[in-house]
């Protein structure tokens, strides 16, 4: 396993130009680049990070010796990006991209066509068992975007956070996911969702990350990795290698920096969704990061008054299942297991923990939806509603003495409690 180089911000400040150079200077003459076609795998506007100052850095070693540099984005099964959207994530102008950049071909991962997906393996029943500790054992394809045929090197250029399905995101999971193809994404969403969001977010070696590992080992390219861990708006760590091992540092940084801990809980919580989260898809991401520190019986208002759709791709699905807990969903496995995984998953990880008994369900805490959704729809996928107007953020602010906490944006920080409760991991 090639050895990460890295780089890491002193406390407080952001990386300097020369050490993130440092960096792309060794990741680029540790490889034999010239002559080869280089595939570069980013993530979509969902996530923060120098996206652009990493690509940029790479194009500028690599122009004129390596044979081809593309890029596909990691969209897992959100929207296609535009040409401004992607403009937007590499840091350059329409200008510059069909400038300086014209030899570089951006391409958006296509999960839902099966023509551009291949399957490079199968992951049997029998290993399914040993990583996901006994929860499942069935055969699980893997698919993966064709275009990798293409390419010798795959490098994939994304942030590492921590995260509600595999446990920080980052390394592997930008080919599964990212580039993946359904059966995969919905196998371990699910195996998450069983095991729940607050005893996987902010663990490293999970159930569903060893799936994903194991998933990769069928790519045959060379596959690698720039992984970036960044603060609001500094960049505080940057990390090369293989995605392994530039994802096994950069994880460790990201629980020093982006874990924060709460001596007692909430009974309210202002959650707000920066812009970057356009649908409730993503949203939910304001719930999952702070659900271990709502109060029981207390609620988390997701405040996102630009929000105007729960899903533009899974829409019709989740209005039709609705948001609920696991349980509610386990105990009525027949009725929801031809249902996607994934978008079970997510219901289950936007409700939260909560019991289903005797046809009756019990939310351990409300999830309030603050956005353009209509009332009428908030309440029939299982939501509370609250008029985005009615709410002054700077009236949650400041309380936290009084049970009430703003979180001004929201999404990529976890919380937890400084004493776990046993759901979220404590004895």
């Amino acid at each position: 396993m090639m050895n990460a180089h890295a780089a890491v911000a002193q406390e407080g400040e952001s990386l300097q130009p020369e050490q993130i150079d440092a960096v792309l200077d060794g990741f680029v003459s540790g490889q034999d680049f010239a002559g080869k076609k280089l595939l570069v795998i980013v993530p979509d506007n969902t996530r923060t990070a120098p996206i652009g100052t990493l690509f940029k850095g790479l194009h500028r070693r690599l122009n004129g010796s390596a044979r081809q540099l593309d890029v596909l984005i990691a969209l897992g099964t959100h929207p296609p990006m535009s040409e401004a959207a992607i403009c937007q994530r590499l840091e350059v102008s329409s200008t510059e991209l069909h400038g300086a950049y014209r030899d570089t071909r951006v391409f958006n991962h296509t999960w839902d066509r099966l023509e551009t997906l291949e399957e490079i393996g199968v992951i049997p029943a029998s290993e399914i068992d040993a990583l996901s500790g006994g929860l499942f054992a069935m055969d699980v394809p893997v698919h993966i975007n064709r275009l990798v045929n293409d390419y010798d090197y795959l490098v994939v250029i994304g942030p590492v956070f921590p995260h509600e399905v595999v446990g920080f995101s980052g390394g592997n999971k930008y080919f599964f996911p990212g580039i993946g193809g359904a059966e995969i994404l919905n196998f371990f969403h699910w195996l998450g969702a069983v095991v729940t969001n607050p005893m996987i977010i902010g663990n490293k070696w999970t159930p569903v990350r060893k799936v994903v590992d194991c998933a990769a080992g069928f790519i045959k390219q060379q596959r690698l990795c720039l992984a970036a861990v960044v603060d609001g708006n500094r960049f505080v760590g940057l990390f090369a290698g293989t995605p392994e091992a530039a994802w096994d540092a950069a994880s460790d940084l990201s629980a020093q920096i982006h874990i924060t801990y709460r001596p007692h809980a909430f009974h309210t919580v202002l959650s707000c969704a920066p812009p970057m989260y356009d649908e409730l898809w993503v949203a939910g991401k304001c719930m999952y990061k702070l659900e271990p520190v709502v109060a029981d019986g207390g609620e988390l208002i997701i405040y996102a008054p630009h929000l105007k759709e729960v899903s533009e791709v899974h829409g019709r699905l989740i209005r039709e299942i609705g948001y609920h807990c696991r349980d509610y969903f386990l105990q009525q496995w027949e009725r929801f297991k031809d249902y996607p995984w994934g978008v079970l998953a997510h219901s289950t990880h936007v409700h939260g923990i909560g019991t289903y008994e005797n046809g009756v369900e019990k939310r351990r805490v409300m999830v309030t939806l603050a956005s353009q959704v209509p009332e009428a729809v908030c309440r029939e996928i299982n939501l509370g509603y609250r008029d985005p107007a009615t709410i002054n953020p700077a009236d949650y602010a400041d309380r936290e003495d009084e049970g009430i906490l703003l979180v001004p944006k929201a999404g990529e920080r976890l919380f937890h409690l400084q004493t776990r409760p046993k759901w979220a991991g404590g004895s």
